[in-house]
């Protein structure tokens, strides 16, 4: 059957109209969302300064961008002085810039222990978050030890090295969109005492013969840099990498960053 010109320059109209009204019906949607206040929270526990300190504030600067566009809040916190169950209940999303896992108020740590073996909120570890052992006059937090795989903190490359990281899961929300492998400039990459992988989901690990320039501070083969611990109720995500500002220039990991975000906290992304 021929339909006549007439029909459809009023089918096109009537498309046109519907495409603008679904359009008007978006951008009402949003509008509305952003009056109501943000769509979820999120804290930071950043660290106040040092050699990280560069990254820390590429991440903030990276984050906040993220939660304009996305409608979400952060706030960021320099220590976990005010962490305790009543201060998490705030946020379905909880960020370690680098902070490590010790010098932690004994109200923060149980009050963090709830929020993630009890599923109250998601998490997001990054590089320093790993730093399990004896340091600074504190003991190993035994706790975030299984946590991250039951592994304590062995050495590091202080004079850093390149490397290509592939993705294992590629079927992880957050990994969706990742290019396999990929290459990390200029990171420390920590060896632990052994693998994380018979406790924990790895997603993605780095090649150690890829290293340049080659050194010995190697785990032996099996080195995961991102992983995630299954058996809590908390979406939670590790990511090794974090050293220095210039990975905010390195799409995969910006990606990798971003997915996390949505996932853990049990969002979807807007745009």
């Amino acid at each position: 059957m021929r339909l006549s010109r007439r029909t459809l320059h009023h089918a096109m109209i009537c498309l046109c109209i519907s495409a603008l009204l679904l359009s008007a019906v978006k951008t009402a949607w949003a509008a509305a969302s952003t009056s109501e206040g943000p769509r979820f929270r999120v804290v930071a526990i950043a660290e106040p300064g040092g050699i990280h300190r560069p990254f820390v504030d590429a991440a903030m600067l990276w984050l906040n961008q993220l939660a304009a566009n996305e409608n979400f809040a952060v706030d960021y916190i320099q220590n976990t002085d005010k962490i305790d169950d009543e201060f998490l209940s705030h946020y379905q999303l909880f960020i370690q810039l680098n902070y490590p896992p010790y010098n932690w108020t004994p109200a923060a740590q149980a009050a963090f222990i709830k929020y993630i073996e009890e599923g109250r909120g998601g998490w997001i570890g990054f590089h320093h978050a790993s730093l399990l052992g004896e340091f600074d006059g504190f003991q190993m937090w035994p706790w975030f030890s299984q946590f991250m795989g039951g592994i304590r903190w062995k050495n590091y490359i202080a004079s850093f090295a390149d490397g290509t990281v592939t993705v294992e899961d590629k079927t992880h929300p957050v990994m969706k969109g990742v290019s396999s492998p990929f290459p990390v400039l200029h990171e420390e990459w920590y060896t632990w005492d052994k693998s994380p992988r018979p406790d924990v989901h790895v997603l993605a690990t780095v090649d150690e013969s890829t290293y340049k320039p080659d050194t010995n501070i190697k785990m032996g083969g099996d080195h995961p840099v991102i992983w995630t611990n299954e058996r809590m109720k908390a979406r939670n995500i590790y990511i090794f990498m974090g050293h220095h500002a210039d990975l905010f220039e390195n799409q995969a990991f910006t990606t990798i960053f971003r997915n996390s975000v949505f996932w853990a906290a049990k969002q979807q992304p807007l745009h």
